[in-house]
């Protein structure tokens, strides 16, 4: 499963072998700081700590959210933490997520062709109407709940949006699911922020893109006026709706350069602007960091966030456990690394931030995954900091949670999920497949939503015996 996720970083895990530029200034923060530990201190015993549950807090109305400087605050100004999640496989395909990708049919355009060529278009159609209802549904939405979260990233492709047969024009159902997702997350507390995961063209070279190998966004104009126009009709829809927290405009357009990047985006968030002066524009993080953008107030952009994608013991950066979480939200060996270092950049430039993506639990066992994915979240939450985990929900052909997945649920080890051939497999094994998404018994990562749900925090990085 991880090297079918290290597709997304790829980019970041080179520089970080290379060294030719801080770690520190990539996602890849804290690829390692190279020091060896001469002595050992004498162990000290620390209290157990357990999960205090606390009953679900009452759902409040929401407020129209801002960027104030480094904070995100409510409408009355004060200050307001997003803790949230990815739904990630939704409205843009990853293949690992679902427990498929052999045959060559391991992105969506690829998946999308190939029914078109078996089945034709409108029942192509029909088959991704099955999938998404089953995806995500209500019971999903009260999982999420459960989980003490304020937030989700929605992570959604151009043509959920845009007519792909009629460019230029909305969708018959255009807003079906984003309609229907900010109401469920709003009757629950919980904020949308609307993330373009998946340019016209795409905006990279990776299969979450969409399109695999195509990195097409950035040399066609047609594609980047398109892209001006969805965040047009976006906005015009979504501009006085207080359960969007904001536009993540485009998600890790690493396909190009940095400069490059600040100047489409900034025309990006010169359209939203035009309609919709509500809403926080969130500027994506280039792989080699923000420093193509400058300080946004300079570029006579304001109410923005900044957006990167942290992965400690991923794609390089070291390996799953403790000590590499422990130096990245620690602020390393000096004090002055990690999170301390990002911190520092981002109060120069007066600026919020949004960790759009993070995975504190996978592959860490049930109780200690538990315990850094709560001091993640309230670490990044004591700098103001919103964030968002990967991923949500990820279903493998085994099921269950095993050493932790990348899902804060997946299917029950009572269900498994076959792993079909889409060129072959006959209309009735894909529709089953698509319902069993649906109606499939859930793991949850039950420590996660314990230490998420406790008055108390845990503290994983204290000295034990």
């Amino acid at each position: 499963m991880l090297s079918l996720k290290a597709n997304r970083t790829l980019p970041i895990r080179e520089i970080c072998k290379s060294m030719t530029v801080s770690c520190a200034l990539l996602m890849a923060v804290g690829c390692g700081s190279g020091t060896a530990a001469t002595t050992t201190p004498a162990p000290v015993v620390a209290t157990p700590i357990v999960p205090i549950l606390t009953d679900p807090p009452p759902v409040l109305p929401l407020s129209m959210l801002r960027t104030e400087g480094v904070k995100w605050v409510k409408a009355d100004g004060s200050q307001i933490n997003l803790k949230g999640v990815n739904l990630g496989n939704w409205l843009i395909q990853e293949f690992w997520m679902m427990g498929q990708g052999s045959n060559g049919i391991d992105d969506q355009c690829k998946l999308e062709a190939k029914l078109d060529e078996r089945f034709g278009y409108a029942e192509r159609e029909r088959l991704y109407s099955l999938f998404r209802q089953n995806w995500i549904s209500t019971r999903d939405w009260d999982m999420i709940a459960k989980f003490r979260l304020n937030a989700v990233r929605l992570p959604f492709i151009w043509s959920v949006i845009e007519d792909e047969k009629n460019p230029g024009h909305l969708r018959a159902n255009a807003w079906q699911y984003f309609d229907d997702a900010i109401a469920q997350a709003e009757a629950r507390g919980i904020y949308v922020i609307l993330d373009l995961h998946g340019a016209v063209g795409s905006q990279g070279w990776e299969h979450h893109s969409g399109c695999a190998g195509k990195n097409l966004y950035w040399s066609t104009p047609e594609y980047q006026d398109r892209t001006v126009w969805l965040w047009e009709q976006i906005a015009a829809r979504y501009k006085d709706r207080v359960a969007v927290a904001g536009y993540s405009v485009l998600n890790e357009p690493w396909g190009t350069t940095e400069a490059t990047l600040a100047t489409v985006v900034k025309r990006l968030y010169n359209a939203i602007r035009t309609i919709d002066n509500n809403h926080v524009v969130i500027l994506p993080g280039h792989n080699s960091g923000i420093n193509g953008y400058g300080k946004p107030s300079e570029q006579g952009m304001k109410n923005v966030a900044f957006e990167m994608h942290f992965y400690p013991g991923m794609f390089g950066w070291g390996q799953p456990g403790l000590d590499v979480h422990k130096d990245w939200l620690q602020c390393g060996a000096t004090g002055k690394t990690g999170v301390c270092e990002w911190n520092a950049r981002l109060l120069g430039l007066n600026t919020a931030f949004f960790v759009g993506e993070f995975q504190p639990w996978a592959s860490m066992g049930p109780e200690l995954g538990g315990q850094v994915t709560r001091a993640t979240y309230d670490t990044y939450a004591s700098y103001g900091w919103a964030s968002t985990s990967w991923s949500y929900k990820i279903f493998n052909n085994t099921g269950g949670q095993g050493n932790g997945t990348w899902g804060l649920v997946t299917n029950a080890t009572s269900v498994k999920v076959p792993a079909i051939d889409f060129t072959t497999a006959p209309l009735s094994d894909i529709e089953s497949l698509f319902k069993l998404y649906g109606t499939a018994t859930y793991e949850p990562q039950q420590a996660v939503m314990n230490w998420m749900s406790s008055s108390v925090a845990p503290a994983p990085f204290a000295p034990v015996k």
